[in-house]
Protein backbone atom coordinates (compact mmCIF):
# COMPACT_ATOMS: atom_id res chain seq x y z
CA UNK A 1 0.00 0.00 0.00
CA UNK A 2 2.80 2.42 0.96
CA UNK A 3 6.34 2.25 -0.37
CA UNK A 4 9.09 4.63 0.77
CA UNK A 5 12.20 4.33 -1.38
CA UNK A 6 15.71 5.73 -0.77
CA UNK A 7 14.31 8.74 1.10
CA UNK A 8 16.53 11.67 2.04
CA UNK A 9 15.23 14.65 4.00
CA UNK A 10 17.30 17.74 4.74
CA UNK A 11 16.72 20.89 6.79
CA UNK A 12 19.28 23.30 5.41
CA UNK A 13 22.63 21.54 5.73
CA UNK A 14 21.32 19.03 8.27
CA UNK A 15 20.42 15.60 6.86
CA UNK A 16 17.56 14.29 9.00
CA UNK A 17 16.77 11.17 6.93
CA UNK A 18 19.42 9.16 5.09
CA UNK A 19 18.49 6.60 2.42
CA UNK A 20 15.41 5.21 4.21
CA UNK A 21 13.32 2.54 2.50
CA UNK A 22 10.39 0.60 3.94
CA UNK A 23 6.89 -0.56 3.03
CA UNK A 24 3.47 -0.94 4.59
CA UNK A 25 1.16 -3.64 3.26
CA UNK A 26 -2.61 -3.37 3.29
CA UNK A 27 -4.15 -4.52 6.56
CA UNK A 28 -0.98 -4.24 8.63
CA UNK A 29 0.07 -2.30 11.67
CA UNK A 30 3.67 -1.28 11.01
CA UNK A 31 5.60 0.36 13.86
CA UNK A 32 8.58 2.64 13.33
CA UNK A 33 10.48 3.01 16.58
CA UNK A 34 13.49 5.06 17.59
CA UNK A 35 14.81 7.52 20.11
CA UNK A 36 13.71 11.14 20.21
CA UNK A 37 15.38 12.95 17.30
CA UNK A 38 15.91 9.81 15.21
CA UNK A 39 13.85 11.26 12.35
CA UNK A 40 10.53 9.48 12.81
CA UNK A 41 8.35 12.58 12.56
CA UNK A 42 10.30 13.83 9.51
CA UNK A 43 9.36 10.61 7.71
CA UNK A 44 5.66 11.01 8.51
CA UNK A 45 5.65 14.67 7.52
CA UNK A 46 7.25 13.74 4.20
CA UNK A 47 4.65 11.03 3.56
CA UNK A 48 1.90 13.57 4.37
CA UNK A 49 3.30 16.15 1.95
CA UNK A 50 4.26 18.64 4.67
CA UNK A 51 7.97 18.23 3.90
CA UNK A 52 9.54 17.81 0.47
CA UNK A 53 12.26 15.14 0.26
CA UNK A 54 15.74 16.02 -0.98
CA UNK A 55 15.75 12.70 -2.83
CA UNK A 56 13.82 9.46 -3.00
CA UNK A 57 10.17 8.63 -3.56
CA UNK A 58 6.95 7.85 -1.72
CA UNK A 59 4.35 5.70 -3.49
CA UNK A 60 0.81 5.12 -2.23
CA UNK A 61 -1.16 2.39 -3.98
CA UNK A 62 1.44 2.47 -6.76
CA UNK A 63 1.26 6.24 -7.38
CA UNK A 64 4.07 8.67 -6.53
CA UNK A 65 2.89 11.24 -3.99
CA UNK A 66 6.10 12.91 -2.77
CA UNK A 67 5.37 16.05 -4.81
CA UNK A 68 1.64 16.21 -4.05
CA UNK A 69 0.01 18.87 -1.83
CA UNK A 70 -1.11 17.65 1.62
CA UNK A 71 -4.83 18.05 0.86
CA UNK A 72 -4.49 15.90 -2.27
CA UNK A 73 -2.74 13.23 -0.24
CA UNK A 74 -5.63 13.24 2.26
CA UNK A 75 -8.06 12.84 -0.65
CA UNK A 76 -6.11 9.77 -1.78
CA UNK A 77 -6.74 8.11 1.57
CA UNK A 78 -3.92 9.03 3.97
CA UNK A 79 -4.64 10.83 7.22
CA UNK A 80 -2.19 11.79 9.96
CA UNK A 81 -2.66 12.23 13.69
CA UNK A 82 0.18 14.63 14.53
CA UNK A 83 2.51 14.47 17.49
CA UNK A 84 1.09 16.60 20.28
CA UNK A 85 -2.49 16.08 19.01
CA UNK A 86 -2.98 19.66 17.69
CA UNK A 87 -6.74 19.72 18.11
CA UNK A 88 -8.50 22.98 17.27
CA UNK A 89 -8.73 24.26 20.84
CA UNK A 90 -11.24 27.04 20.12
CA UNK A 91 -13.69 24.66 18.44
CA UNK A 92 -16.01 22.15 20.05
CA UNK A 93 -15.48 18.41 19.86
CA UNK A 94 -18.17 18.16 17.18
CA UNK A 95 -16.62 21.00 15.17
CA UNK A 96 -13.21 19.31 15.31
CA UNK A 97 -14.76 16.17 13.84
CA UNK A 98 -16.43 18.27 11.16
CA UNK A 99 -12.98 19.61 10.22
CA UNK A 100 -11.86 16.01 9.75
CA UNK A 101 -14.63 15.57 7.18
CA UNK A 102 -13.89 18.91 5.48
CA UNK A 103 -12.90 17.35 2.14
CA UNK A 104 -15.89 15.00 2.03
CA UNK A 105 -19.28 15.54 0.44
CA UNK A 106 -21.16 12.28 0.75
CA UNK A 107 -24.16 10.79 2.49
CA UNK A 108 -22.17 8.75 5.01
CA UNK A 109 -20.72 11.60 7.07
CA UNK A 110 -23.45 11.54 9.73
CA UNK A 111 -23.04 7.79 10.19
CA UNK A 112 -19.29 8.28 10.57
CA UNK A 113 -19.82 10.84 13.35
CA UNK A 114 -21.82 8.21 15.20
CA UNK A 115 -19.12 5.61 14.51
CA UNK A 116 -16.49 7.89 16.08
CA UNK A 117 -18.73 8.59 19.07
CA UNK A 118 -19.36 4.87 19.46
CA UNK A 119 -15.61 4.19 19.49
CA UNK A 120 -14.91 7.13 21.83
CA UNK A 121 -17.97 7.47 24.12
CA UNK A 122 -16.32 10.21 26.20
CA UNK A 123 -16.27 12.44 23.11
CA UNK A 124 -20.02 12.03 22.69
CA UNK A 125 -20.50 13.18 26.29
CA UNK A 126 -18.36 16.23 25.55
CA UNK A 127 -19.43 16.91 21.98
CA UNK A 128 -20.43 20.52 22.75
CA UNK A 129 -17.36 21.32 24.87
CA UNK A 130 -14.37 23.24 23.52
CA UNK A 131 -11.52 20.88 22.72
CA UNK A 132 -9.26 22.93 25.02
CA UNK A 133 -11.24 21.67 28.03
CA UNK A 134 -10.44 18.00 27.36
CA UNK A 135 -7.73 16.04 29.14
CA UNK A 136 -4.64 14.96 27.21
CA UNK A 137 -6.01 11.48 26.65
CA UNK A 138 -9.37 12.82 25.50
CA UNK A 139 -7.61 15.20 23.10
CA UNK A 140 -5.67 12.24 21.67
CA UNK A 141 -8.96 10.41 21.12
CA UNK A 142 -10.37 13.52 19.43
CA UNK A 143 -7.33 13.82 17.15
CA UNK A 144 -7.75 10.17 16.15
CA UNK A 145 -11.49 10.60 15.63
CA UNK A 146 -10.88 13.70 13.50
CA UNK A 147 -8.44 11.75 11.32
CA UNK A 148 -10.88 8.86 10.96
CA UNK A 149 -13.56 11.26 9.71
CA UNK A 150 -11.65 11.52 6.43
CA UNK A 151 -12.19 7.74 5.99
CA UNK A 152 -8.48 6.98 5.53
CA UNK A 153 -7.18 3.82 3.94
CA UNK A 154 -3.91 4.41 5.80
CA UNK A 155 -3.76 6.10 9.20
CA UNK A 156 -0.46 7.70 10.23
CA UNK A 157 -0.06 7.97 14.01
CA UNK A 158 2.76 10.12 15.43
CA UNK A 159 3.56 9.36 19.09
CA UNK A 160 -0.03 8.71 20.22
CA UNK A 161 1.07 7.77 23.76
CA UNK A 162 3.15 10.89 24.40
CA UNK A 163 2.32 12.56 27.71
CA UNK A 164 -0.57 10.24 28.54
CA UNK A 165 -1.30 8.39 31.76
CA UNK A 166 -0.83 4.58 31.59
CA UNK A 167 -4.60 3.92 31.60
CA UNK A 168 -5.04 6.14 28.52
CA UNK A 169 -2.02 4.55 26.81
CA UNK A 170 -3.55 1.09 27.12
CA UNK A 171 -6.88 2.38 25.82
CA UNK A 172 -5.28 4.15 22.83
CA UNK A 173 -3.34 1.03 21.81
CA UNK A 174 -6.46 -1.10 22.15
CA UNK A 175 -8.29 1.34 19.85
CA UNK A 176 -5.44 1.16 17.30
CA UNK A 177 -5.95 -2.61 17.15
CA UNK A 178 -9.71 -2.11 16.68
CA UNK A 179 -9.06 0.35 13.84
CA UNK A 180 -6.91 -2.26 12.10
CA UNK A 181 -9.53 -4.98 12.67
CA UNK A 182 -12.11 -2.79 10.93
CA UNK A 183 -9.97 -2.51 7.81
CA UNK A 184 -7.73 0.55 8.21
CA UNK A 185 -3.99 0.08 7.72
CA UNK A 186 -1.80 1.79 10.34
CA UNK A 187 1.71 3.23 10.31
CA UNK A 188 2.63 3.90 13.94
CA UNK A 189 5.51 6.14 15.05
CA UNK A 190 6.18 5.62 18.72
CA UNK A 191 8.83 5.96 21.44
CA UNK A 192 7.06 3.39 23.63
CA UNK A 193 8.78 0.52 21.83
CA UNK A 194 7.28 -2.25 23.94
CA UNK A 195 3.68 -1.20 23.28
CA UNK A 196 4.33 -0.36 19.63
CA UNK A 197 5.98 -3.67 18.78
CA UNK A 198 3.52 -5.75 20.82
CA UNK A 199 0.67 -4.77 18.46
CA UNK A 200 2.72 -4.53 15.25
CA UNK A 201 2.70 -7.02 12.40
CA UNK A 202 6.10 -5.67 11.39
CA UNK A 203 8.47 -3.01 12.61
CA UNK A 204 11.51 -0.93 11.72
CA UNK A 205 14.13 0.59 14.03
CA UNK A 206 15.36 4.06 13.12
CA UNK A 207 18.63 5.49 14.46
CA UNK A 208 20.01 8.91 13.46
CA UNK A 209 17.98 9.00 10.26
CA UNK A 210 18.72 5.45 9.11
CA UNK A 211 16.84 2.16 9.40
CA UNK A 212 19.15 -0.24 11.24
CA UNK A 213 16.83 -3.18 11.90
CA UNK A 214 13.56 -4.63 10.64
CA UNK A 215 11.42 -7.66 11.33
CA UNK A 216 8.10 -8.80 12.71
CA UNK A 217 6.93 -7.15 15.89
CA UNK A 218 7.73 -10.29 17.88
CA UNK A 219 11.18 -10.66 16.30
CA UNK A 220 12.09 -7.11 17.26
CA UNK A 221 10.73 -7.56 20.79
CA UNK A 222 13.02 -10.59 21.13
CA UNK A 223 16.06 -8.81 19.66
CA UNK A 224 18.83 -8.29 22.18
CA UNK A 225 19.87 -4.98 20.62
CA UNK A 226 16.28 -3.69 20.75
CA UNK A 227 15.91 -4.87 24.35
CA UNK A 228 19.11 -3.11 25.35
CA UNK A 229 18.36 0.16 23.53
CA UNK A 230 14.60 0.52 23.94
CA UNK A 231 13.15 -1.98 26.41
CA UNK A 232 15.52 -1.66 29.35
CA UNK A 233 16.78 -5.20 28.86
Amino acid sequence: MLSVNNLYVKYGLIEAIHDVSFQVNQGEIVSLIGANGAGKTSILRTISGLVRPAAGSVHFEGVAIEKEAPQKIVRKGLSQVPEGRHVFSGLTVQENLEMGAFLRNDAEIKADYESVYSRFPVLKERRKQDAATLSGGEQQMLAMGRALMSRPKLLLLDEPSMGLAPIFIREIFSIIQEIKAQGTTVLLIEQNANMALSIADRGYVLETGKIVLEGTGQELLASESVKKAYLGG
